[in-house]
């Protein structure tokens, strides 16, 4: 399951990284070309779109925090229904799929990371008091 996850956490990252991206690249008049919502709003979803990008993927990759995982995957889960809200209001209902599928992914990498295959954070090699035992024995 922990290699499942991992797979689908990676290509989630790229469409991520991919579409925040190119949303900060291109002009604010072609941004908003049939959305109702503002450029400045759109930027800074494309913002939190890269920095859940990361989310999904440094926390497990370095052991630091990677309870920020399931977290960064809630957060773009939120993101994405509300893309297909938006979707489904401006467009014909099967330009919907591609978010909706995309949330679908984003609630099995939270149920997965919290409940199937919770990720461990890095091996401590002090006590929590801060005191190492010499090497040879046991605390």
């Amino acid at each position: 399951m922990n290699r499942v996850l991992w797979i689908v956490q990676i290509l989630l990252a790229a469409l991520f990284l991919f579409t925040g991206v190119s949303k900060l690249m291109m002009p604010a008049d072609q941004l908003t070309a049939g959305s109702p919502l503002s450029a400045e709003f759109l930027q800074f979803i494309s913002v939190c779109e890269i920095l859940g990008a990361f989310g999904l993927i440094l926390p497990g990759l370095f052991r630091i925090r990677p309870g920020l995982t399931p977290l960064a995957a809630l957060g773009l889960l939120v993101i994405v229904i509300g893309a297909t809200v938006v979707t489904l209001m401006t467009m014909a209902w099967t330009w919907a799929i591609l978010p909706a599928v995309t949330a679908i992914l984003l609630a099995f990498v939270v149920y997965g990371r919290w409940r199937l295959a919770p990720q461990r954070t890095a091996f401590r090699r002090t006590p929590p008091g801060g005191v190492a035992s010499p090497p040879g024995t046991r605390p």
